[in-house]
């Protein structure tokens, strides 16, 4: 049982779950999901579904099934293997009822260097993976990724640049913007100042080691956060933050 603890206190159903984790009726909405050990790891040997807990899979699975899109870095795309999303009767039946599309695309973000042409988030995707790379990336792979069946984008020089990224998903009607990492494009878009949620699993282990932390990029004022919901299921910490504009 899911319990919110903040700002009211309450046992959370489905339905409530649902209401809480939507996306609201904006134009863009991105949603930023990050999973962390207590002592604040975000991998274990690369990967982070070592420190997914019960509740977190239930909040991650909410994001995936109320999105337009899934937001991701290439190489978090290439670690953790995905494949795109098939959905099940249960999250298809959620996107009926929210007047999304039956399935969510997924949009990886590349300079060129960790994508490679047949890479699976690419050639199993049940729908067509939008790729935003950039103008260094060469064409030739380019033309890869888009015969193999990605709708291929360059937004950027020398790098893409999240807020272009963004904007083109938000003109073709995928407004609501899961994004999974890494900490890499995290830090790009808190930069480009286009984050509007953040959304944070501490997971109640200890892991210590090399692993680095939710958000990597240039230095940027602290972006304040309001805090919007506090949920538990007496292990892991479920944190919804509100970005102040």
């Amino acid at each position: 049982m899911i319990r919110q603890v903040w700002p009211v206190e309450r046992d959370l159903g489905d339905h409530d779950l649902e209401q809480l984790y939507r996306y609201p009726a904006d134009p863009k909405w991105l949603a930023v999901n990050f999973v962390s050990s207590t002592d604040g790891a975000i991998t274990v040997e690369g990967r982070s579904a070592s420190l997914s807990t019960p509740a977190d899979r239930i909040v991650y699975r909410l994001g995936n099934d109320l999105a337009d899109v899934v937001l991701v870095g290439a190489g978090t795309a290439m670690a953790e293997g995905f494949e795109g999303l098939r959905p099940d009767e249960r999250t298809a039946e959620r996107r009926r009822r929210f007047g999304l599309a039956p399935i969510a695309p997924v949009a990886v973000v590349t300079t060129g260097r960790s994508l490679p042409p047949d890479a699976p988030v690419i050639t199993k995707a049940a729908v067509p993976t939008i790729v935003f790379t950039c103008a260094t990336a060469p064409k030739s792979l380019r033309a890869r990724w888009a015969a193999n069946g990605a709708r291929v984008f360059v937004v950027g020089e020398e790098e893409v640049a999240a807020e272009l990224a963004v904007a083109t998903l938000v003109a073709e009607g995928l407004g609501r913007i899961d994004c999974e990492g890494g900490p890499r494009l995290f830090g790009s878009l808190i930069e480009a100042g286009v984050v509007d949620e953040f959304r944070l699993t501490v997971a109640p282990f200890l892991v210590s080691g090399p692993s680095s932390r939710a958000t990597v990029g240039g230095a940027v004022d602290p972006a304040e956060l309001e805090l919007a919901s506090v949920l538990t299921d007496g292990a892991s910490v479920l944190l919804r933050y509100l970005c102040r504009r």
